[in-house]
């Protein structure tokens, strides 16, 4: 997983253009993930490179689905699939509910 654009960062949240690639190299889909900053400061993820080594396994394991959710947001509402991690859905940067996947906003 790569960054394919710089973050746009604002007073509330990180947004990150991801490039993901299948091990084999066959498939790549692109997405946009977005972090509430309180969450990333309470991680204390200072910088674009330490959110990717925190989220790179979280995605790895779900690849299928990211990979599906993001060609259907492309087909069917012509925009970049968008998901959210925050308080509610911490997913890899809640140190008590590592299983709570992110949610499409």
């Amino acid at each position: 997983m790569v960054l394919a654009a710089p973050s746009a960062v604002t007073a509330d949240e990180v947004t990150l253009t991801l490039s993901f690639e299948r091990a084999d190299g066959l498939e790549r889909v692109g997405f946009l993930c977005a972090i509430a900053r309180e969450i990333l400061e309470t991680a204390a993820e200072a910088d674009a490179d330490a959110t990717l080594l925190r989220l790179a396994p979280w995605f790895e394991r779900e690849f299928e689905q990211t990979r599906e959710a993001a060609l259907k947001s492309l087909r069917s509402e012509r925009k970049p699939l968008v998901l959210r991690f925050d308080r509610e859905h911490p997913g890899p940067f809640g140190s008590w509910q590592k299983n709570d996947p992110p949610h499409n906003g």
